[in-house]
């Protein structure tokens, strides 16, 4: 006992003493490599192209199981359903669809009058579309239908084709009716055409560009339209308005105050009207429309497709499942296609119901399914029961709606605090939608938001950088007070990739914080050089003048003294020719030297020129935020190169990533003056290699004036 009492503190202290070692080799802990360049980094690495695999040949393949997978990918029911856990998830999706029912029912009455149509055609596009949606969507949640922006984007179309009078003279309302009917259902095939086609080639990324500032100001826009559309129908009678799981109760009071009072005959009051019992025979489209609806199907399809996607990848993110753009495409473009052959209009996702569709216990796009039976008994049994629901609860009940997307005008203050570019997008996209049309709108706002970008990378943020003591972390010394600038070298970084937008701008920012007036060396170097092969050309003429002068007098003396001796001709003779061929061999002497002193290094630098030196001997470009090269940023990177180089500064770069270096060798970048051993694979690897092979710089930094 007493030994084990001993042992205890000695395991304890042993126990210290290996916990204190190991803190020890963890504070000393530290990593030793050699330098790496690109060319040792490609060795290392054993870096090489990929190879090519013809994409092509495998899409032409045909095959059991390739077609197997081709129609799980285009048809997701057939993956899903036969998964579907029945006593998990059916109770949740029939009590969600029947909720979506209830709101569907109302907002497919209310949205026809946004899109100019009679109510019931409201009620076949809360059908098909959905139904069809249930078989090739892949999202969970979202509730496809009708939606207000997307109805009044076709109501601006249908007003336009098919208005209310013409030439003064007011249109039958069955004939008007009937023409905005195939005009919309005629929009809604072009629109799902595009989808589909777009899906099909894979352009799901399109919506990429419709940012979420943009979407939030043009669908905030159009609700302050679809609200100011409402207003004739709201102030012709005041009705309390509901929304919700239970809104149907009071639609059906309403309808029940509005029969027993007779407001229809008494004070004239709008209301719905006849709603056919049964199903419509399809029809097909009116092809003459596609040329004077193609503008107006594009801006649609992509409207109402990232109003999906949006929605969809949020409860995707949230539930942890994934959403296929592509698909969702084709699946929204189905949907339309189907739905206008059988005179629907095009719709889109509503963000209200696909919220009650989640809340309510929705798993799948089983609650769709129901929902649109739900609404299919409506249209079957019960249709007539609604014909005398007044247009102002309709139009009520489309501004109770409007809440949501009227809440986002709470965006200009988030934003303001969050980023003010943003904001500017919202605000441009908000005006143009409310001062132009929706279409117009949104191609103005598409187009600002393109420019934005090209500004915002026009205007990166350049910096010096420093190393952060003790470290190989290279900091912007303007942000970090303790990273100090390494002497003798100049670390440079752009914010943003360089292209033919903003080369001119990196090379200006480059030689603006380098604190040396580049090309007012260089243009000062050339004119001195050029000054001093003037001085030594007129040296040489001058020379050659003087002896050519010589050489004259000393025949013009052979001349006068005819009496000469023949032996004294001849030894004057040969005298003169050791004269020429001295004064020869002078000037080739003179002229060979002065070759030799232009071409000399210590001659034409800027020492020895009377040029003031920069204060660094080498300079870094991290070019970690390069993402692509195009040529003009290849031409700027040269000039940087050579421009640096005619002031005897050694340039380098550091941190490019594996697609750039690609490019620049397909550029023919790389030569005999500029290797890859320029090419650094971190930002700390050039700067120990630059102090390695240092150029000799004055003493204390000298300011660059102009002479």
């Amino acid at each position: 006992m007493g030994l084990a009492d001993a042992s205890g503190p000695r395991d304890t202290q042993a126990l210290l003493s290996a916990t204190q070692a190991v803190e020890l080799r963890r504070r000393d802990y530290h990593m030793e490599r050699p330098l790496l360049n690109q060319e040792h980094l490609e060795e290392l690495g054993r870096w090489g192209s990929a190879p090519r695999t013809r994409q092509w040949r495998t899409w032409l393949q045909c095959s059991h199981a390739r077609a197997r997978a081709l129609l799980l990918q285009h048809l997701p029911v057939l993956v899903w359903l036969p998964r579907y856990p029945v006593r998990d998830w059916l109770l949740g999706d029939l009590l969600s669809g029947m909720s979506v029912a209830i709101m569907q029912l109302p907002q497919g009455l209310a949205y026809a009058l946004l899109a100019g149509l009679p109510p019931v055609f409201g009620l076949y596009s809360s059908f098909y579309p959905v139904f069809i949606y249930f078989l090739f969507g892949t999202s969970r949640h979202i509730s496809v239908g009708t939606f207000a922006v997307m109805s009044v984007m076709v109501g601006s179309v249908t007003e336009s084709l098919a208005p209310q009078t013409l030439n003064d003279s007011t249109i039958n309302e069955t004939t008007r009716d009937a023409e905005r009917v195939r005009v919309a259902s005629t929009l809604s095939v072009l629109v799902g055409l595009f989808q589909v086609g777009l899906g099909l080639i894979h352009f799901g990324f399109l919506v990429t560009y419709l940012s979420e500032p943009l979407v939030r100001g043009y669908t905030t826009a159009a609700a302050v339209q679809v609200f100011v559309s409402q207003l004739k129908y709201v102030f012709g009678l005041h009705l309390s308005s509901h929304s919700g799981p239970l809104s149907l109760i009071y639609l059906i009071g309403a309808t029940g105050i509005s029969y027993g009072m007779g407001l229809k005959h008494i004070f004239g009051v709008d209301v719905v009207g006849n709603i056919s019992a049964g199903l419509v025979p399809p029809v097909a489209p009116n092809t003459q429309l596609f040329s004077k609806l193609v503008g107006s199907a594009f801006t649609i399809a992509v409207v109402g497709f990232a109003i999906a996607i949006s929605l969809g990848k949020i409860f995707a993110l949230r539930h942890g499942y994934r959403v296929d753009s592509n698909q969702e495409l084709v699946a929204l473009g189905l949907s339309n296609l189907i739905g206008g052959i059988f005179q629907c209009f095009p719709v889109s996702c509503s963000m209200s119901r696909s919220l009650v569709q989640e809340s309510t216990g929705g798993n799948s796009q089983v609650a769709g399914a129901i929902s649109s039976l739900f609404i299919l008994l409506i249209i079957v049994k019960l249709g007539e029961l609604f014909r005398d629901l007044p247009k102002a609860v309709l139009a009520a009940i489309i501004i109770v709606n409007l809440k949501g997307m009227l809440r986002q005008l709470s965006d200009v203050c988030s934003f303001w605090k969050a980023n003010r570019a943003d904001l500017l997008i919202w605000l441009v996209t908000f005006a143009a939608t409310i001062l132009l049309n929706l279409d117009l709108g949104l191609m103005v706002s598409v187009v600002f938001s393109l420019l934005l970008v090209v500004v915002r990378t026009q205007m990166p943020h350049y910096s010096i950088l420093g190393q952060v003591p003790d470290t190989d972390i290279y900091r912007d010394v303007a942000e970090y007070s303790e990273a100090k600038e390494v002497p003798g070298v100049k670390v440079f970084r752009s914010s943003a990739t360089v292209y033919f937008a903003n080369a001119d701008f990196y090379s200006d920012a480059l030689k603006q914080r380098c604190g040396v007036d580049v090309d007012f060396l260089i243009s000062q170097k050339k004119k001195l050089l050029k000054k001093r092969e003037q001085l030594k050309l007129k040296q040489l003429q001058k020379e050659k003048k003087l002896q050519k002068q010589a050489a004259s007098s000393k025949g013009a003396s052979v001349s006068i003294n005819v009496n000469t001796s023949l032996e004294d001709m001849r030894s004057n003779n040969v005298e003169d020719c050791k004269v020429m061929v001295s004064s020869g061999d002078k000037m080739e002497d003179a002229t060979a030297n002065g070759q030799e002193d232009s071409k000399a290094p210590d001659g034409s630098t800027l020492k020895a020129l009377g040029l003031p030196q920069p204060d660094f001997h080498s300079l870094i470009l991290d070019l970690g935020a390069l993402s692509f090269v195009d040529t003009v940023c290849l031409k700027s990177l040269k000039n940087i190169f050579h421009d640096f180089r005619d002031i005897e500064v050694e340039v380098y770069m550091a941190a490019c990533h594996s697609p750039v270096v690609s490019q620049l060798e397909a550029g023919h970048f790389f030569d005999a003056s500029i290797t890859k051993k320029h090419l650094f694979a971190s930002v700390h690897d050039a700067v120990t290699f630059a102090l390695q092979h240092p150029r000799p710089v004055p003493d204390s930094p000298v300011s660059v004036t102009r002479l």
